[in-house]
């Protein structure tokens, strides 16, 4: 049985639930575009990433999905706009109604039209890479699009998915990596080939993607869902055709918050750039027409529940994820002791810092201990563990024989590596 552990937030894109015109449902949030305020020569960009797969994560292809009516309801062109979906949910034999996808209970179809660039075994992080890269000869399969962007066009990154310590979730191995996707970020900037670029990131532990990494030269600004260490709460927002970056930053942030209460709700935070939160949302997202007369936000406040999210399943208390803690905590004890295992594995860094100094190295941790304990697989990706050790200075050599003191077989074939691919 498959159940959820936390609740996720709905940054912009997420469920449009609230929203009426003229008494009658209207289930797009809409975005500001005036075209009178673009530069000339300029492009907007967008690439639309739901980072997982199975009728049990429903909301973040359906996330996507609205984020690119929205999108294309602002006037981007499809060429312009580049999506990731497993795309295994309109049809899936548990969808009552077939080649549908919805954000809202009430909601109508956010699924037709929507662009099929990378689905399937295609919606890899290398492929992604590649994408924001504008790396044609490096995407394996899909439709081909990349962000081919020049100097004065403006570029914006929407991901949805599960997350981790330092991790984001994707549905084929390896997982996307903090510090892999900044150095992605990083030559993005190096080539010249944008002005300006909003992020955002909307999963649990978001914040430990940037933390302690992300520039603040690069010429972009990021908005995750929680900070480095939290599960992340839902809310959804208006925005309208002067509302700027800054606007919904605090509009998002007070509602996450449960008005800056925190005893429901999680911190979103900012990173880079924060000189770009002036700008209007026109400039990456686009504008309806048919919003030219309404305020620059709403007042309507609608937290929701999901039952998705920190990146984890819990399977049965005799299952995978048992296992997988059990195997950890047997790891602690053998390395540190077990007085001070238990808080070494989670211990929680101070703000400003990454959660890892070495990145090889937990990326090389992740991979020993899932050859000799099987995949981490999603509910995995919470345990921070990894980094802690490596950061502690236990040595590659001490660390292999750990996970093979605490793993002499593995507890089934069908959890092995060679079979799911490994996650780092």
């Amino acid at each position: 049985m498959i159940l959820g552990l936390c609740v996720m937030v709905a940054l912009p894109f997420a469920a449009a639930g609230g929203g009426r015109r003229g008494g009658t449902w209207d289930p797009i949030i809409r975005w500001p575009l005036d075209r009178r305020e673009t530069e000339d020569n300029s492009t907007r960009w967008a690439v639309l990433v739901a980072g997982s797969n199975g009728f049990g994560n429903y909301r973040h292809q359906a996330d996507v999905c609205h984020a690119y009516q929205i999108l294309k309801k602002g006037g981007l062109r499809d060429e312009n706009i580049i999506v990731f979906m497993y795309d295994d949910i309109a049809m899936n034999e548990l969808n009552p109604r077939k080649g549908v996808i919805i954000n809202h209970p009430t909601g109508g179809d956010v699924y037709a039209g929507v662009p099929k660039d990378y689905t399937g075994e295609q919606v890899t992080a290398e492929n992604l890479y590649a994408v924001i890269l504008g790396d044609k000869s490096a995407v394996k399969g899909g439709s081909g699009k990349v962000v081919d962007s020049k100097p004065n066009d403006r570029i914006f990154i929407y991901y949805s998915d599960h997350g981790g310590p330092g991790v984001l979730g994707m549905p084929n191995m390896p997982y996307l990596y903090a510090n892999d996707f900044i150095e992605v970020l990083k030559k993005k900037h190096a080539s010249g080939t944008y002005k300006e670029m909003v992020i955002y990131v909307e999963a649990c532990e978001s914040g430990s993607v940037f933390e302690g990494l992300m520039p603040d030269d690069l010429d972009i600004y990021v908005t995750t869902a929680s900070n480095a260490e939290e599960s992340s709460w839902g809310t959804e927002s208006h925005n309208l055709k002067r509302e700027t970056v800054e606007q919904q930053y605090q509009q998002v942030k007070d509602r996450t918050s449960n008005f800056n209460t925190y005893n429901a709700g999680s911190h979103v935070m900012e990173y880079g750039n924060k000189s770009i939160k002036s700008e209007k949302l026109c400039l990456y997202q686009g504008f309806d027409p048919a919003t030219e007369n309404m305020p620059p936000n709403g007042n309507h406040l609608n937290i929701t529940w999901m039952l998705s999210t920190r990146g984890m399943r819990i399977f049965s208390s005799y299952g995978k994820g048992k296992h997988v803690d059990d195997s950890i905590d047997i790891i602690g004890v053998l390395l540190f002791g077990p007085e001070n295992g238990p808080s070494m594995l989670k211990s929680i860094r101070d703000r400003g810092l990454p959660l890892a100094d070495d990145w090889d190295c937990l990326k090389s941790m992740v991979r020993l201990f899932e050859a000799h304990c099987g995949s981490l697989t999603q509910y995995g990706m919470k345990h921070r563990a990894f980094a802690n050790i490596c950061n502690s200075g236990v040595s590659s050599a001490d660390i292999e024989d750990a996970c093979m003191a605490a793993c002499p077989r593995q507890e089934s074939i069908g959890w092995s590596p060679l079979i799911t691919g490994y996650s780092a």
